[in-house]
């Protein structure tokens, strides 16, 4: 019998009935879940040959946004990514619009990987690390920096070597003489906007408070007085206290606030080394970010809500940033973050990645940090969610382990099967099963073309 140099020793680890080039979509379901820690959906791409890919929408997001892509990529061949994700990008956008495009192309990633026998890593070009850094977000709910300190402490202790935490104007807008604001604008920023249904008037106020605290900050007219900035200066003194120094305690949800204010708080703040102040201004102001930036030593970060790598092009050229912060689920995906990663390092800007979703971006996030060089740590927000190891299967358990996360070396994603039973437990009110029949949308057509 004629060498075959391990040809067919190679074709044995291929998991595919037929071949690869073989491989097609065949349909695309979707299990709407919550608390894990908030509202996302999490999707499946079916095939031919049985290989299931996972995915997942946005925290946040309308499962929607995926299932409007599905008569685009029903007998296409998964393992063409690049392909499809130029044929739907147009579909996306920023902040939760870009949910369904970089659900769909995270799944075709992981079908690649399980039908060639491949890591998701491997296909970006390898390893920079071992193992994610972590770093552990954690909701400033308590009244006082030195109970918010206590949690974040609490953390430490489970191995966590990177915090987050908030300190803004949600923490003060009760208190008298903290802010200054036109007469009734705080009220629109303590309702919820979110939900479904309701009767008419319920789906008014709703609608009311959707559109105050859709205003930009410029506009808001809110601003700090002297007596809250001593107040969250206070807080973030108290947290340190507690914690120490030398563990980097990133800020976020600084508030619907001005340039100025933000200005004002990071130079106040700037004593206890914040590893970066977030989201202090929607992130289209390029120039009042570089004013920002340019105006303290406390590192800016903003990303999470920027859709495709073009629209980080200009915050990175401009000098406004020292740390990009994209989430995979609105940027476009692993391919299109591992891009943007890239980009920032020719700028001299780190990268961290938004995570706030299950096990499933957490994996995709994982795979790009483990191939981008300039990596700084991912986000978990879910280390008080006792169920969310428990929603799939065939990666290490607990995923996060001392702060980190290990990526394996299994084909895809590395996660075997998503477990219906503990997802059934906690779907979305109004939500009536999982994986049901999606037929409805294999004939959505459209003339998709942009041009003439």
């Amino acid at each position: 019998m004629p060498k075959t140099d391990g040809a067919d020793e190679a074709l044995n680890r291929v998991n595919t009935n037929s071949k690869p080039s073989d491989l097609r979509i065949t349909d695309m379901r979707v299990a709407e879940i919550v608390g894990a820690p908030f509202t996302s959906a999490l999707l499946k791409i079916y095939t031919n040959q049985g290989i299931v890919g996972l995915g997942e929408v946005r925290d946040g997001a309308s499962a929607t946004y995926a299932l409007m892509l599905k008569s685009r990529l029903l007998g296409e061949n998964p393992c063409d990514v690049d392909r499809l994700f130029r044929r739907i990008k147009q579909f996306g956008g920023h902040g939760r619009q870009g949910g369904g495009v970089s659900a769909v192309e995270i799944a075709l990633w992981d079908l690649a990987g399980k039908a060639y026998g491949v890591p998701i890593y491997q296909m970006l070009g390898g390893k920079f690390r071992d193992k994610v850094r972590v770093y552990c977000d954690t909701d400033a709910e308590k009244p006082s920096g030195t109970e918010t300190g206590k949690r974040l402490k609490e953390r430490m202790s489970r191995g966590f070597t990177f915090l987050k935490m908030d300190l803004g104007l949600m923490q003060i807008a009760h208190v008298p003489g903290a802010v200054a604001a036109p007469a009734g604008a705080l009220e629109g920023f303590r309702a919820n906007p979110r939900g479904r249904g309701g009767a008419l008037e319920e789906r008014k106020a709703r609608n009311l408070a959707y559109d105050v605290q859709n205003v930009q900050h410029p506009f808001t007219g809110l601003h700090f007085t002297e007596q809250g900035i001593d107040l969250l200066e206070q807080y973030i003194h108290e947290v340190r206290e507690v914690i120490g120094y030398e563990i980097p305690l990133a800020i976020d949800h600084v508030g619907h606030i001005s340039l100025q204010d933000g200005i004002r708080l990071s130079r106040r703040i700037e004593k206890y080394v914040p590893a970066w102040l977030e989201d202090v201004i929607p992130w289209q102001y390029t120039e009042q970010y570089r004013q920002l930036q340019e105006a303290t030593t406390v590192p800016i970060c903003t990303g999470e809500d920027i859709y495709l790598k073009e629209a980080f092009e200009p915050l990175l050229r401009s000098g406004g940033l020292s740390v990009i912060h994209p989430d995979l689920l609105t940027s476009g995906g692993i391919l299109e973050t591992k891009k943007i990663g890239d980009m920032a390092q020719d700028h001299g800007v780190a990268m961290a990645i938004h995570m706030a979703e299950s096990p499933i971006a957490a994996m995709a996030a994982a795979h790009v940090a483990t191939a981008t060089e300039n990596f700084m740590a991912l986000e978990y927000h879910s280390a008080d969610v006792d169920w969310w190891d428990d929603i799939v299967t065939g990666i290490p358990k607990p995923l996060v382990k001392d702060g980190f996360i290990t990526v394996p070396d299994k084909p895809g994603l590395g996660i075997d099967d998503v477990v219906d039973e503990v997802i059934a437990r906690h779907l979305q009110p109004g939500v009536t099963g999982i994986w049901q029949p999606t037929d409805h949308w294999d004939n959505e057509y459209s003339w998709d073309r942009t041009w003439s």
